[in-house]
């Protein structure tokens, strides 16, 4: 069973060296990481009640977490209960007044770290219950113990993985053409259901690629007829316990040219060289390089337009990004993607994604799905 008790005294040590007096944290992965809130499946619209800006926990060092809901949200999205003393108010309540009653039981506040995805309403809410608070993002420091992943977090996400394994067994022989991009986008989000994933973790995308076709890789997902003589790649994830992943191949309708056999040797190259660079004590900049470098060197650098990777758990991109910019050092139990790609807009599309863990002798790929070419 996880120790939620045990993250949230690491996360008050953290909070007390920044000098924080308190924390709030809004309803999403932080909170379900330190109380096992379960988040809402997430929609395009969004989902809100009356006094639906008072929802989120106050976390003081030392103490048990209070938790403010709406009594809607109360009603219907604590199946599993949650850690901590809850705070329901209702429709007719003075929300302000029982927001700032519980924000003030811990006596003055000077510092207050918030969540950084913490709405502006209740950012309002709170600066009017704890006047002259010094507002503080607390994202990095649940950032801190998130990105390192305990045993039972690994044995979610290896099962997250092997759903979206499973998916593209599942499809890779559905793509030939007259198919549309839709229907096997539909297929994945099918079979990744079937695997037990609560929700995709993102929208899935599949988008063909290949000479003289000026398909550019921004479009996901089209209604259009796959054509022979194209690359069609993928990118997809399931969720499994709340655990993301993030899964990528490329499957070619008929027989590959020689430039994308060329392509595809070196996407497949550049990850390796990735993953391989990938130890404790190197840093995401690093990983990033190593990847790039196969690109940059054999002259199709310019359409890798995108990072390597980011790190993945509880949300599918999570800090720190595998990066150019990013010189966070890596540890064991980091979790992240390693995604390079050529889309050359009328010559040659291709890519590859899979999760590694860095490990004490290097990474590993929590993948098993094969990263041979597929024609079919």
């Amino acid at each position: 069973m996880t120790d939620l008790a045990s993250r949230r005294a690491r996360l008050a040590a953290l909070a007390g060296d920044a000098g924080l007096d308190l924390l709030f944290l809004p309803l999403g992965a932080d909170l379900e990481y330190l109380t096992g809130l379960q988040r809402r499946v997430a929609t395009f619209g969004e989902i809100n009640y009356t006094h639906g800006w008072v929802a989120g926990t106050f976390l003081p060092p030392g103490s048990d977490p209070v938790l403010l809901l709406p009594r809607m949200t109360a009603e219907f999205d604590l199946p599993e209960g949650t850690d901590g003393e809850v705070v329901v108010v209702a429709e007719d309540d003075d929300a302000a007044a029982v927001f700032g009653e519980v924000a003030c039981r811990w006596g003055p506040v000077r510092r207050l770290g918030i969540g950084a995805r913490t709405w502006g309403e209740t950012v309002i809410g709170l600066q009017a219950s704890l006047s002259g608070a010094e507002l503080v993002d607390a994202g990095p420091l649940v950032n801190r113990l998130r990105r390192i992943k305990a045993p039972d977090e690994l044995t979610a996400m290896r099962r997250a993985c092997a759903s979206a394994d499973a998916a593209m067994a599942a499809v890779s022989g559905r793509v030939i053409a007259g198919v549309t991009e839709r229907d096997l986008a539909e297929e994945i989000d099918h079979h990744l259901a079937a695997q037990g994933s609560r929700t995709p973790s993102f929208d899935t995308g599949v988008w063909a690629m290949g000479p003289d076709d000026q398909r550019d890789a921004t479009v996901r997902v089209s209604g259009a007829p796959l054509r022979a003589g194209t690359g069609v790649s993928f990118d997809f994830g399931g969720v499994i316990d709340g655990y993301c992943s993030d899964f990528g191949r490329t499957v070619h309708i008929g027989e590959p040219s020689p430039e994308y056999r060329k392509v595809y040797e070196l996407v497949m190259s550049a990850q390796a060289a990735g993953i391989a660079a990938a130890r404790p004590g190197v840093t995401a900049a690093e990983v990033d390089a190593a990847t790039r470098a196969v690109l940059d060197d054999a002259g199709y650098g310019r359409w890798f337009r995108h990072r390597t990777g980011h790190c993945i758990g509880l949300d599918v991109h999570e800090r720190p990004f595998i990066s150019p910019e990013d010189d966070t050092v890596l540890e064991p139990g980091m979790t992240f993607t390693v995604e390079p790609s050529v889309f050359w807009p009328g010559r040659v599309g291709v890519r590859v994604e899979d999760i590694v863990v860095v490990t004490d002798a290097g990474a590993s790929k929590l993948n098993t799905y094969p990263t041979d070419l597929v024609a079919t």
